[in-house]
C-alpha cells in the first residue's frame, strides 16, 4: 500500500473502533472516498484480521466486531497519554484490577513513541496511591467488561445473585452505570421483573449473559448516576445503627469529614444530624470520630459497648 493509503486505512481502523456501527455512506464521506473506495479499504482490513462485519441493503453499514484474537488498536498522541494514565490508577487504585492494569501499562509502554514516553515517565513519577486498609471484595476484570459493554450497549443481561441473606436468584435488567465505592463495586440497572431500579454488589454477581436485546436508553433518576447511587448507598439497611446530632453546621462536617454526602442532613444553621451506621464497629467508630464537633448519639447498643470500650483504650493509653 502507498503511504496515502495505508494512513487512510488506519483512520478508517481508528473511526470503526471509535463507535459501534457505522453507515457506509457516512464513512465513506468522513474518508473522502468513494464507496467503492471504501469497500477496498474494508477488505484490506479484512485481509489483516481485522473481522469488519457488514449489513446489506439501503443503510447497509460497517462495525468491527470481536474476533478470535485483539487486534491493534490505533490511538492518536493524547489517547495514549490518557490510557497509561488510566492504567497507572487502575494498578494503583481499582481493587482487582492491578495485575491487569500494570501488564497492559507494560505493553503499551513498549510500543509508545519517543515523543510520549517522556510525559508518561513523569506522569508514573508523580502518580501514587496509598492503601490504607483491605479494599474489599476483588473485582473480575472479565465481569467488569462484560457488564461494562451491556452498558454501552443497551443490552438486557441476565445473571445470578445473592442477596445480603445469602439467598441466591436469577436476575434479568437493563444495566445503566458501573460505580465504584468504598473498594465495591456496584452495577445500577433496572430490573426487568420488578420494573424497578436496582444496585448489585459485583462480588454477589455471578455468570452474567448478554440476551442480545438492546433497549433505549433509560434515564436515571434526577439525571445523576452518582448521586442517585450515593443516595441508594446511604438508604441501605446496616448492620449497626448509628445517628448522631451534632452541633455544628451541615457545611462543616462536610468539609471535615469526607465521603459523608447525602449521610449529613442540616437541622438548622447550627446543628446537623450524620448516619454514621454501618456494617463495621470500627467504622462507626471513624466516621463519629471523624465529626470534630460535640454531638448525641442515637445508637444500638453494640456501637455504644465498643464505643466504650474504645474510649476506654485511649484513655488507658494517654493516662
Amino acid at each position: 500500500m502507498t503511504s496515502d493509503m495505508t494512513a487512510r486505512v488506519l483512520r478508517l481502523l481508528s473511526l470503526l473502533q471509535a463507535r459501534r456501527e457505522w453507515a457506509g455512506e457516512e464513512l465513506a464521506e468522513r474518508l473522502r472516498v468513494t464507496a467503492r473506495a471504501l469497500r477496498r479499504d474494508i477488505d484490506r482490513l479484512r485481509d489483516m484480521g481485522y473481522p469488519v462485519h457488514s449489513a446489506r441493503g439501503h443503510g447497509g453499514g460497517y462495525r468491527l466486531a470481536s474476533g478470535t484474537a485483539l487486534p491493534p488498536l490505533v490511538l492518536d498522541d493524547d489517547e495514549a497519554v490518557v490510557v497509561a494514565v488510566a492504567l497507572r490508577t487502575a494498578a494503583g487504585g481499582l481493587t482487582g484490577l492491578e495485575d491487569s492494569a500494570l501488564q497492559a501499562l507494560a505493553k503499551l509502554e513498549q510500543v509508545l513513541p519517543r515523543r510520549l514516553r517522556g510525559r508518561v515517565a513523569a506522569l508514573q513519577t508523580t502518580l501514587t496511591g496509598i492503601s490504607w486498609e483491605d479494599r474489599g471484595p476483588r473485582a473480575d476484570p472479565a465481569l467488569l467488561a462484560t457488564l461494562a459493554g451491556a452498558c454501552r450497549d443497551h443490552e438486557i443481561v441476565t445473571f445470578g445473585y445473592t442477596t445480603r441473606d445469602g439467598t441466591p436468584a436469577p436476575r434479568r435488567a437493563e444495566p445503566c452505570h458501573l460505580i465504584a465505592s468504598g473498594g465495591l463495586w456496584y452495577l445500577l440497572a433496572h430490573e426487568t421483573d420488578r420494573d424497578d431500579w436496582r444496585l448489585f454488589r459485583l462480588d454477589r454477581m455471578a455468570d452474567p449473559a448478554p440476551t442480545g436485546r438492546r433497549v433505549p436508553p433509560r434515564p436515571v433518576p434526577g439525571g445523576d448516576a452518582a448521586a442517585f447511587v450515593a443516595a441508594q448507598l446511604t438508604a441501605a439497611p446496616a448492620r449497626h445503627r448509628a445517628v448522631a446530632t451534632v452541633d455544628a453546621p451541615a457545611d462543616h462536617v462536610r468539609a471535615r469529614a469526607r465521603g459523608l454526602g447525602p449521610r449529613v442532613q442540616a437541622l438548622d444553621d447550627r446543628t446537623c444530624r450524620v448516619d454514621a451506621s454501618g456494617d463495621a464497629l470500627t467504622r462507626v467508630a471513624q466516621t463519629l470520630a471523624a465529626l470534630d464537633a460535640d454531638y448525641t448519639l442515637d445508637a444500638d447498643p453494640a456501637v455504644l459497648d465498643h464505643l466504650r470500650t474504645t474510649a476506654g483504650r485511649m484513655r488507658r493509653a494517654t493516662a
